[in-house]
């Protein structure tokens, strides 16, 4: 926390680019824990690297360094609503049949260049599937609650001296 009588102190804040290390959680409406690091390690990551869904960098930004804070995320500012074109049929024959899905289940599916991507059984028929692509938090409002543990701004471009 930011001692106030130190006012000469700048304490470093949460901006594009600097490197930033805190624990967060992630809790849903009914309060369960979605995803926390508050009991292992914590996220190390560069604002605007990707390994942050973009929406809750934005959320961060401002913060300083040794806030401790509680965020109300509805979905527009956090995983996005549910996009109707993220939802896929797919043909059952596709999946090995020692697989037992449900309604519900979290399945990975490998994508032709190699990556692989999740998606929610939403539906199983007799020759289908249907998979839900979006984001398993879309659609929700979520708390994200974070402790920032330490911020190093961005680093500086090296000055280059003018040729004479």
């Amino acid at each position: 926390m930011r001692n106030p009588t130190d006012a000469n102190t700048a304490v470093p804040v949460i901006t594009r680019g600097a490197t930033v290390t805190l624990h967060y959680e992630i809790r849903l409406p009914d309060n369960r824990v979605a995803d926390s690091t508050f009991e292992t390690e914590p996220m190390v990551f560069v604002v605007g690297d990707g390994s942050l869904d973009s929406r809750l960098e934005e959320s961060l930004l401002g913060l300083p360094q040794g806030e401790q804070t509680r965020i109300l995320l509805t979905p527009e500012y956090a995983f996005g609503d549910p996009d109707p074109e993220m939802f896929h049929e797919l043909p059952r024959a596709d999946v090995p049949d020692d697989l037992s899905l449900s309604v519900d289940d979290l399945v990975e599916f490998n994508l032709p260049n190699g990556d692989t991507v999740a998606g929610t059984v939403r539906a199983i028929n007799e020759d289908t599937l249907l998979v839900d692509f979006n984001h398993p938090l879309a659609g929700m409002n979520i708390q994200f609650i974070v402790n920032v543990l330490a911020v190093e701004p961005p680093a500086q471009a090296p000055v280059q001296e003018a040729k004479a």
